[in-house]
């Protein structure tokens, strides 16, 4: 039986259903941790370029919070979920942050205040990585050389499967660690 709970929380257009959170959620599994998956249908504007960040990240809290009525040992966020950062950050609440986006002053600011340690993942092709401000932010860094907003790298597809399963080990280190 599982002792712990993590929350996934998916991205824009990255539910829970794909890759990347149904093997991270597996790792979480045997590593003793429950599952809860948020849904959501995000507003079209959010992403867009024409969203206004405030409205994006209060969205994204409005959808988190009612789940943290249930205590929650690990969050773990795609993307757009990423802007729950300020939430476990306030929480004191560790956290997997799966393609951050770290170009956005409040997700960056709540990583620099978070007091619980947590996880960055990110590919050197994604416009929202940031390696050296990822370092800078934690010990736990895992950068994908090549890899996009999804974690893909170009070239044959078993790159971009062998990337999944580096993301695995590291989210398994980092609990262990935890």
């Amino acid at each position: 039986m599982a002792d712990r709970r993590a929350l996934l929380i998916p991205g824009r257009g990255y539910d829970t259903r794909y890759p990347l959170f149904v093997y991270t959620g597996e790792a979480l599994r045997r590593s003793g941790f429950a599952l809860h998956a948020l849904t959501w249908q995000v507003p079209e504007r959010f992403g867009s370029g024409r969203d206004e960040p405030a409205a994006a990240l209060g969205w994204v809290a409005q959808q988190v919070a009612p789940a943290l009525a249930e205590p929650a040992d690990l969050l773990v966020g795609k993307s757009l979920g990423t802007l729950a950062a300020p939430l476990a950050a306030d929480r004191g609440l560790p956290a997997v942050w799966l393609t951050p986006l770290l170009h956005r002053p409040e997700v960056a600011d709540a990583l620099r205040r978070a007091t619980a340690p947590y996880l960055l993942v990110g590919g050197t092709a994604d416009p929202s990585w940031d390696g050296a401000l990822a370092r800078r932010l934690t010990p736990h860094v895992l950068e994908i050389g090549e890899a996009d907003h999804a974690l893909m790298v170009p070239g044959p597809l078993a790159r971009s499967a062998e990337a999944l399963g580096r993301v695995c080990t590291a989210v398994e280190e980092f609990v262990r660690a935890s």
